[in-house]
């Protein structure tokens, strides 16, 4: 199942960038230049390693706070026809812990 998870995910991002004639940089480390119109699962994935969630509890309510997205990890989630608001509307969330 994970396979086929990471295939499907590939295959969107390779289909968006050839669809839109586009390469993504910044998915290299130590080569942030580099582009490339094919990337792997893997380093799609690896684009999202320092995200960090962090939650607060403030008088029985806990806040959800997260990273901001970078430009790449943005133009990623476009790619697999996710608007960002998917990620941004999970900050500053806030529920009462059970």
């Amino acid at each position: 199942m994970g396979k086929r998870v990471l295939t499907l995910l590939e295959f969107q991002v390779r289909r968006h960038l050839e669809k839109n004639q586009e390469k993504l940089a910044g998915l290299y480390v130590g080569n942030p230049k580099r582009e490339t119109a094919r990337p792997t699962a893997e380093l799609v994935l690896a684009a999202f390693k320092e995200i960090t969630l962090l939650l607060i509890e403030v008088k029985n309510e806990v806040y959800a706070h997260l990273t901001a997205l970078s430009p790449l990890q943005q133009r990623i989630l476009v790619s697999l026809g996710f608007p960002t608001t998917i990620y941004t509307q999970l900050g500053g969330q806030s529920f009462t812990p059970e």
